[in-house]
């Protein structure tokens, strides 16, 4: 050997010859079984290989693949063994030049074919499936870097290489859940171990791919998955997608993302149980991911599970409404079941990926869900609910608010305003998302999200008497402009969502303990004395509904909002520290605690609390009081004219035409006009009881004709005559400051242009004006016409 050595180093163009007469005793002694004359072929090949490293060796390397190709066609393992290691040990050569006619597929098909040896002896058939591997990792590490010429990322070789590869992972008898990178594996078990060889080779091959060819790569996974009935359970699912998302390039990531999104589209027909596993799949990816590159695939992610989500309530709704007796049911109860799998899967991975994205992209998938959300008034949400009916709709509704909710845990803004814009909080704040108890929690714990800006909430948890409100340490700023001026232009609507809520049949504890938080928040967050004023209004309204009952609630759910009244206003007091208010509230509380406990959230909330029979009967001391808070708070500097003045709620166009009972039913109009003088201590408030009859005889227009035209005369007759001073005193508690600027106004001589800039014409009833021409000038501040 040594001698030929030296022969083929010093002659090197006799290389080819010496390759030819090798490879043709060599054939021959496979053919007639000589296993020793083969070896010592083989030895002789691998010793020249590795000694010879000339541009004369490429006509030998031909003849030493072809003999390496005899022996993996040999049915015997050992021979297919030793030509395993043969190529194993030429593809550690480096070549100078690449060979651009030298292809390897049929070294692909075989060694993809060893990996699935089904030969009878275990020990035979892991050593044949080692050398498969072994071949494969050898295949790839000769052929992927070369750019030149066609390589292994075809999809015909991938589909070989990646299932063969596979199929010996699944071998791995336990799969733990590692949230980490899979731990590399020793040296030993990459060569006793196939599963732990096929996953490193695995690794290697993911890690080597590039942009081009990362799908090719990937796709395979997905087959395989499929035609082995992986998905369910997903395992193994699971544990190779982490493995390819910690093996490529991090910048690749989405184009993994993109592959299970569509994966997930293509199956969206298959049992909840593997789409489920599929979705879990994706959670796993994008938890990975979204510590790297997220790439470009943000509002895709959302949009395609937002869309899934929907496809699984429909399923839902579709299985609920065909479900029979028997056997029938309890077959839809199953699939209603793993639905609600698939459901919980989709909001979790929403849920994760939005949690894990900057602020900037967070508000807009917040306002993206939002948008999903189906609302009355609102057409431009794309998820089609047509096939849903109202349980369907109700159950996307909640899927919907679940997936914002956990997209906006943990979200911190600045100002209000950024977290709760206009067209964000109107449809949030919809009567449509009124109409369900958990819908009502829902966006509740939403806004408590949002505004919640320095992790109050938890200190606020579960509705009590707060002895000490300093021992909670509550943390607050001074209220900014921006968060004043929301307050300004959404306040009522706050106000108004919290006043209706109060008042549903349908509420349990958590409501009243998410209501308590959400006015306790608003003070903590938002309050300037003129919120604090609106507050405290609508908390002795609360008070008033409960005691007058129009609504005819439960004494329970009465009992309850009288519970939350007295909860906040004993929180509110001590925030501000008026010591007449905190007097006058500890007062109440006190005569509470001896004579009706029940009007107490420490006792209502109880097992068996015992319940009165009526409020009607019970002593005003058990009150809060309107004139009480007024005189405490005016001595101390509040404006508390609003005070005397009963809090009635907005109406709203969704009110009038919503199928569920509104405030529409009890007020149309709200009219603010101050009175003279704070009432006297033996009302509670001075809010005219009204029944619905009497405002239904109010507002009923049949045979009162005549009385209507009359009054419509009078109101006209009163803003054509009244003073102007006398009416804008009537309208605003700010009514000086509008006045003195309404004055400035009119002292202005005003001359029109040369031409009127439109006309106006008025109509009032049946009556109508003729066309007035309209004149325009503006002043700072205001546009007069």
């Amino acid at each position: 050997m040594e001698k030929l050595t030296f022969y083929a180093v010093s002659a090197p163009e006799k290389l080819d010859r010496i390759g030819s007469y090798l490879a043709e005793r060599l054939s021959r002694d496979v053919v007639r079984h000589r296993s020793g004359y083969v070896l010592i072929a083989m030895e002789a090949l691998d010793q020249l290989l590795m000694a010879c490293h000339s541009q004369s060796i490429k006509p030998f390397v031909e003849s030493f693949l072809h003999m390496v190709a005899k022996l993996l066609e040999s049915g015997e393992p050992k021979l297919q063994v030793l030509g395993t290691n043969s190529f194993v040990k030429f593809a550690n050569i480096e070549e100078d030049t690449p060979s651009y006619h030298r292809r390897y597929d049929f070294f692909v098909s075989r060694f993809s074919a060893m990996c699935h040896s089904c030969h009878s002896d275990p020990e035979i058939r892991t050593e044949i499936r080692i050398a498969g591997i072994r071949g494969i990792q050898g295949v790839v590490r000769k052929t992927v870097n070369d750019e030149l010429r066609a390589t292994i990322w075809e999809p015909q070789h991938m589909d070989k290489i990646v299932p063969s590869l596979l199929f010996n992972m699944q071998k791995i008898e336990e799969v733990d859940s590692r949230t980490g990178p899979p731990p590399s594996p020793s040296a030993a078990d990459k060569e006793e171990n196939p599963a732990v060889l096929a996953e490193n080779c695995f690794r290697e091959l993911l890690g080597r791919a590039t942009f081009g060819n990362m799908n090719n790569a990937v796709r395979p996974v997905f087959a395989h998955l499929d035609h082995h009935k992986l998905w369910d359970p997903n395992e193994f699912a699971v544990h190779c997608f982490k493995i390819i998302m910690y093996s490529i390039q991090a910048q690749y990531s989405h184009h993994v993302i993109q592959e299970i999104l569509g994966h997930l589209d293509a199956r969206k027909k298959d049992s909840p149980r593997v789409r489920a596993g599929i979705i879990q799949v994706l959670l796993e990816a994008v938890a990975i991911a979204a510590k790297g590159s997220i790439g470009p695939t943000v509002l895709e992610v959302f949009n395609t599970l937002l869309k899934h989500l929907r496809l699984s309530v429909e399923f839902e709704a579709n299985d609920l409404q065909g479900g029979s007796v028997g056997s029938a049911n309890l077959n839809s109860s199953s699939k209603d079941n793993d639905e609600k799998i698939v459901q919980n899967a989709i909001i979790q991975t929403i849920g994760f990926f939005g949690s894990n994205l900057p602020d900037y992209q967070r508000s807009e998938i917040m306002m993206f869900i939002m948008g999903k959300v189906p609302v009355f008034g609102t057409s431009t949400h794309t998820l089609d609910i047509s096939q849903l009916g109202d349980l369907g709709t109700r159950r996307i509704q909640i899927m919907l608010l679940r997936s914002l909710l956990m997209v906006t845990s943990g979200y911190k803004a600045k100002t209000i305003v950024t977290a709760l814009p206009g067209s964000f909080l109107d449809p949030l704040l919809s009567p449509s998302l009124m109409e369900d108890y958990e819908l009502r929690q829902l966006v509740l714990e939403v806004m408590h999200n949002l505004m919640d800006r320095h992790d109050n909430r938890a200190k606020l948890r579960g509705i009590r008497i707060i002895p000490d409100v300093a021992d909670l340490k509550i943390k607050r700023e001074k209220i900014c402009r921006q968060d004043t001026s929301f307050m300004k232009k959404n306040g009522q609507q706050l106000y108004r969502h919290i006043y209706l809520g109060c008042k549903e049949e349908d509420n349990v504890q958590k409501n009243y303990e998410l209501l308590y938080t959400s006015l306790a928040l608003i003070t903590i967050e938002l309050a300037n004395e003129e919120v604090v004023i609106d507050l405290i209004r609508l908390a002795i309204a609360l008070q008033d509904s409960a005691i007058i009952n129009e609504d005819n609630l439960p004494m329970f759910h009465r009992c309850g909002i009288m519970a939350l009244v007295a909860a906040y206003l004993n929180f509110v007091s001590q925030m501000i520290a008026v010591p007449a208010f905190c007097q006058h509230i500890s007062k109440v509380i006190e005569i509470r605690t001896m004579e009706a406990p029940y009007f107490l959230p420490e006792h209502i909330f109880r097992d068996k609390c015992m319940l009165p029979k009526s409020l009607e009967k019970h002593d005003k001391n058990l009150y809060f009081l309107t004139n009480k808070i007024a005189e405490s708070l005016g001595g101390s500097g509040y404006s508390v004219e609003r005070l005397s003045v009963p809090y009635v709620p907005q109406v709203t166009d969704e009110d009038r035409l919503s199928r569920r009972k509104s405030i529409v039913d009890t007020v149309s109009i709200q009219v603010d006009i101050l009175p003279n003088s704070i009432p006297s201590d033996d009302v509670v408030s001075n809010t005219e009881e009204i029944t619905f009859e009497a405002l239904k005889k109010a507002i009923d227009t049949s045979g009162m004709e005549e009385q209507e035209k009359e009054k419509r005369r009078l109101v006209i007759e009163k803003f054509q005559k009244a003073p102007f001073e006398e009416i804008a005193a009537q309208c605003e508690s700010k009514a000086n400051l509008l006045h003195d600027r309404l004055a400035q106004i009119l002292e202005l001589t005003i001359r029109p242009p040369p031409s009127p800039s439109g006309t106006l014409t008025i109509t009032s009833g049946h009556a109508q004006y003729q066309s007035v021409p309209v004149y325009e000038m503006k002043f700072p501040d205001l546009c007069v016409y």
